[in-house]
C-alpha cells in the first residue's frame, strides 16, 4: 500500500487533539478512506489499544441502521466504555447519516473522542458544518495521486517519466484505476467513479435532476479548459445542443462541479492592482481521467492537460493559486504559500523561437522580484534574463519547489 505521507505529515499533529474535528475531503476514490486506514496504523504503532478505535465506513450495509445524529451519538458511546482514555472515532463517507454535524458536535464537547471523518462533497464540509462546528474542526483536501506518487507506487524509472505522463494525462490519477492492466476495465472504473458522483452527490445531496445539461456543462467546461471562462458562450453552446437552461441554474451547476471536486474554479488575480477578480476565471479538472469519459474529443489536447498537472502539482505542494493578470496579458499561475510567491508559465512543448520568447516574455509587465518560472517538458535549459527554466520532472519530483 502506498503510504500517502503528504498528507500524513499533514495530520499527524492533531491526532491526539480532541476539540478539533478533523475532515478529509475530496474527490470520490481519491484515496480518503486509505488515509483513515493509514492513520489507525500509526496511532496503533503508539500504543493505542483496538478498543480505543471506533471505525464506521457509512458505505458498508453493516452500519445502514445508523441513520440519523442520535443513532450515531448512542453508537458512539456505547462503544467507549472507559472514561479515562481517548477514543479515536473514524467515520467514513458520514454524510449519509442525517445531521450527522449534531452528533459530532456533542462527542466533540465530552473531550475524550478525536474524531476524523471524510466526505465527498465540500457542502457537506464548509456549509452544513459551518454553524455547530464552526471554528472547531480543521481540514485537509486529499486529491487523487500526484506523479511522484504514482512514479512510487509503479516503480517508474527516469527514461520512462514521459510515457507516465502521456498515460496521466490520458486516464488520470485516481488510484485504483492503476489496478488494472485491461484498458476496457479502466475506463469502466473511471466511468463508475463519476457515475457514483453523479448519483450520490450531485442528485442526491445537491438536488440536481437534470443530468443531461449537468453532462453537457461539464463536458463544456473541460473541452474548453485553460481558457477564460464565459456564461454567454456556455449558453450559446447549449442552446445550440437543444439544452437551454436559465444563467442562474448555469451558476448553480458550475457550483456542483466544484463542490463535488469535479472541477476547480482559478480566480484572476490583477497583478498592477493587487486584488481578485471574481470575472474571468479558469476550470481546471481534479482528476484528468474525467475527460476520457466526458468530453467528444477522444485526441488528447496536450497543451491543456499540460497546464492541468503543473495546477494540480501546485495545489498539492500546499500553494493557493491564482491566473495572473498582467496590463498587456497573463500568467498561467501565481502560486502563493505563506509569503512565497512564484510566477509560472506552463508550456508544453519549447518548440520555436517564437514559443520561447511568448513564454518568457509574458514577464515583461511584472516589476518586483518575486521567483519566475518557465516549465516545460524540455531537457534543454532555456533559463534566462533571471527567469528560470524547469524541467517538468524536476517539478513534479521537487517538494521543495
Amino acid at each position: 500500500m502506498l503510504k500517502r505521507e503528504r498528507y500524513l505529515n499533514k495530520i499527524r499533529d492533531f491526532y491526539d487533539v480532541t476539540s478539533l474535528i478533523k475532515i478529509l475531503c475530496g474527490l470520490r476514490r481519491s484515496g480518503k478512506s486509505v488515509i483513515l486506514k493509514q492513520i489507525i496504523d500509526e496511532i496503533k504503532t503508539k500504543g493505542v489499544s483496538d478498543e480505543q478505535i471506533i471505525y464506521i465506513n457509512f458505505e458498508l450495509l453493516d452500519y445502514s441502521e445508523i441513520t440519523n445524529a442520535e443513532k450515531l451519538y448512542n453508537y458512539v458511546k456505547q462503544k467507549a466504555t472507559t472514561t479515562n482514555k481517548i477514543y479515536y472515532v473514524f467515520l467514513d463517507e458520514v454524510q449519509k447519516v442525517k445531521e450527522f454535524e449534531k452528533a459530532i458536535n456533542s462527542l466533540r464537547a465530552l473531550d475524550r473522542f478525536s474524531i476524523f471523518i471524510t466526505g465527498s462533497n465540500s457542502k457537506m464540509t464548509f456549509l452544513e458544518l459551518s454553524t455547530d462546528l464552526s471554528g472547531r474542526y480543521v481540514s485537509f483536501r486529499i486529491n487523487p495521486l500526484s506523479f511522484k506518487e504514482i512514479v512510487e507506487l509503479t516503480n517508474t524509472k527516469k527514461e520512462n517519466y514521459m510515457n507516465l505522463l502521456l498515460d496521466i494525462f490520458e486516464w488520470g490519477s485516481l488510484p485504483q484505476r492503476f489496478m488494472f492492466d485491461n484498458l476496457e476495465s479502466r475506463e469502466n472504473y473511471i466511468s463508475d467513479v463519476y457515475d457514483s458522483i453523479l448519483l450520490k452527490d450531485v442528485v442526491d445531496r445537491l438536488g440536481i435532476t437534470d443530468i443531461t445539461s449537468f453532462n453537457k456543462i461539464l463536458q463544456y467546461v473541460l473541452e474548453t479548459e485553460t481558457r477564460e471562462f464565459s456564461a454567454t458562450n456556455v449558453l450559446e453552446y447549449l442552446a445550440r445542443n437543444n439544452n437551454k437552461v436559465a444563467t442562474d441554474t448555469l451558476y448553480k451547476y458550475l457550483e456542483a462541479l466544484c463542490s463535488t471536486f469535479i472541477m476547480n474554479k482559478v480566480y484572476r488575480y490583477d497583478i498592477q492592482g493587487k486584488n481578485v477578480l471574481k470575472s474571468l476565471n479558469k476550470y481546471y479538472a481534479t482528476d484528468l481521467g474525467v475527460k476520457k469519459i466526458k468530453t467528444s474529443n477522444k485526441q488528447i489536447n496536450y497543451s491543456q492537460c499540460f497546464e492541468n498537472i503543473i495546477y494540480n502539482e501546485l495545489i498539492n505542494k500546499g500553494y493557493e493559486v491564482y491566473i495572473g493578470k498582467t496590463a498587456k496579458g497573463e500568467i498561467d499561475f501565481i502560486a502563493t504559500k505563506n509569503k512565497d510567491i512564484k510566477y509560472i508559465q506552463a508550456c508544453y512543448e519549447l518548440t520555436s523561437d517564437e514559443t520561447i520568447e511568448r513564454e518568457f516574455g509574458a514577464f515583461k509587465e511584472i516589476n518586483d522580484n518575486y521567483p519566475k518560472y518557465v516549465i516545460s517538458k524540455d531537457v534543454e535549459d532555456y533559463s534566462r534574463n533571471g527567469i528560470k527554466h524547469l524541467n517538468v520532472f524536476d517539478f513534479l519530483m521537487n517538494d521543495d519547489f
